[in-house]
């Protein structure tokens, strides 16, 4: 909701207006995930070792970046529900969102499926 002030000083409430469609905001979410080479590079890493979880640390050796960096990639990917991580302090296991990862591929595959 958004609050409008009149010159009169009364307040008023609206309601925001939406403009997208869920699976349009979904497909974005998707798409910011994917737009940075660092996190094609770990997803690539991560889809090459399906089979089991991964340790940041193990990714942090094959990446020219710091820890840090690679932490905020990894929070980035989490939130648009690509991976998922396990933590057993110190350590944070990461792997596919599996159900995710189907979802992603089957929206941007019906995204570029388009008759152009």
């Amino acid at each position: 909701m958004s609050i409008f002030v009149s010159s009169k000083h009364e307040m008023r409430m609206t309601e925001k207006v939406k403009y997208f469609t869920d699976n349009q905001e979904k497909l974005a979410r998707y798409g910011k995930a994917l737009s940075h080479p660092v996190r094609v590079f770990i997803l690539d890493y991560l889809a090459n070792n399906i089979n089991k979880c991964c340790y940041s640390g193990d990714m942090a050796e094959e990446l020219p970046i710091a820890r840090s960096t690679l932490s905020e990639h990894l929070k980035e990917l989490k939130k648009a529900g690509l991976i998922q991580g396990e933590i057993n302090p110190p350590y944070i296991k990461y792997c596919i969102n599996r159900e995710n990862w189907q979802e992603a591929q089957q929206m941007l595959n019906l995204f570029f499926k388009r008759g152009i």
